[in-house]
């Protein structure tokens, strides 16, 4: 796989118009941007490219709009915020391929930028139908000389901008992807043991693929979220009314036998923090939260967060790891009751002397706004998808395509 690197040390990028596949997929409130980490993740590979004369054309996705343009998932506030941290104008096409776009890039100067809008009001950019595709493909190698791909949250999709579109132009991997599978191989192929995972967020379906290959590699699984609910109704507690999935109580039963088989070690909460409802996030008024042990969950409640005695026993079990991977928050920790246990796991990240991981997505989301230093981890990952289904082991169709 090529890099930018590579691109840069060919001399060739001055006056020539190179196409940067980002992710810029970031979370917005009416018009305002509330966390603009990918944002600034994309910055670095921008910034070379700019300053080596190219004519930077910028594109990504946001949201999931319906294959054609809805105002909400507009691309405009991105531009703004872009040129802020860049600190020069970018221009904005109010399209992808269409007179906007074309207009914007020819009117590029060596060194400009460019943000087109989101490619996925275009129907092309994410069509089952590889003519369909390939069509919106060709229509964007139109614009661009290079491609360099620098998405990584996207990487994992079988979209045009991500799959077809390398194949059409000289390809490069930006330098956030060539950094995120780097990172990748340190979790994978070259780990540095004991190995500790922690996994959280809602749905524990979303994670079995993930679950089922880290007991091939992890010496230490710890479980958090909505997901421990189903592990701990597999292990015979009652749970209330907290989130459970009751179909896939028998696999992870079996994942369960399966890791006790294999000296994989599972830890799970041994309290929560619960309440009669699920709280208000936009009012973040406070609430009753009440902490019980987890097998004492009154009928009532519903599991939020795991409990300080937790918090202090995934620390325990995070502080003599030489890797630690972590996706998925704690507990809802948007809401100031509920985000102890989520602080408790990223201040244990930070305190041990492993090499950390943020997973990105909602993990990435917390630690910013929780308040932490992103530099103290490790890394933190732009692509919690893509991040889990490299773990997996999955061929991921963006990184294929850059492959020489």
């Amino acid at each position: 796989m090529k890099t930018i690197d590579d691109l840069l040390n060919e001399g060739q990028v001055a006056g020539k118009r190179v196409f940067v596949r980002a992710d810029l997929n970031v979370p917005l409130s009416g018009a305002t941007i509330t966390d603009d980490g990918r944002i600034r993740a994309a910055v670095p590979t921008i910034t070379k490219l700019v300053a080596a004369g190219a004519k930077v054309i910028v594109a990504s996705h946001l949201g999931r709009p319906k294959g054609e343009p809805d105002p909400q998932f507009s691309l405009a506030p991105v531009a703004v915020r872009l040129g802020e941290l860049l600190g020069t104008d970018v221009a904005f096409a109010a399209d992808t391929v269409g007179d906007s776009a074309q207009a914007a890039v020819a009117g590029l100067a060596d060194g400009g930028v460019v943000l087109l809008e989101n490619l996925r009001f275009n129907a092309g950019e994410t069509a089952k139908d590889d003519a369909e595709r390939g069509a919106f493909a060709d229509r964007l190698a139109s614009l661009a000389d290079v491609y360099v791909g620098d998405g990584f949250g996207a990487v994992h999709r079988k979209h045009a901008s991500v799959f077809d579109l390398p194949a059409r132009l000289p390809h490069f991997a930006g330098g956030l992807i060539a950094t995120e599978v780097d990172v990748l191989k340190k979790l994978t192929s070259e780990v540095k043991r004991p190995y500790a995972v922690v996994l959280g967020g809602a749905k524990v379906s979303d994670k079995l693929g993930v679950i089922d290959h880290l007991l091939e590699k992890a010496d230490r699984i710890l479980i958090g979220g909505g997901m421990v609910f189903t592990f701990l109704k597999a292990q015979g507690h009652e749970v209330g009314k907290s989130m459970l999935q009751e179909d896939q109580i028998p696999v992870v039963q079996e994942y369960l036998k399966r890791a006790e088989a294999k000296g994989v070690e599972f830890v799970l909460p041994v309290d929560v923090v619960a309440a009669g409802a699920f709280p208000d996030l936009k009012a973040q008024a406070p609430t009753n939260p009440v902490t019980v042990d987890v097998d004492a969950i009154p009928a009532d409640v519903m599991g939020l967060d795991i409990g300080p005695k937790s918090g202090a026993l995934f620390a325990s079990k995070l502080a003599d790891a030489a890797t630690v991977f972590w996706n998925g928050p704690m507990g809802v920790f948007e809401h100031p009751d509920y985000a102890e246990g989520t602080r408790a796991v990223a201040q244990a990240l930070i305190d041990s002397p492993a090499f950390t991981v943020v997973g990105g997505g909602d993990s990435a989301a917390a630690v910013r706004i929780l308040g932490f230093d992103e530099n103290a981890f490790g890394h933190i990952s732009t692509g919690g998808g893509a991040s889990l289904e490299y773990l997996e082991g999955k061929t991921l169709p963006g990184l294929a395509a850059l492959e020489d």
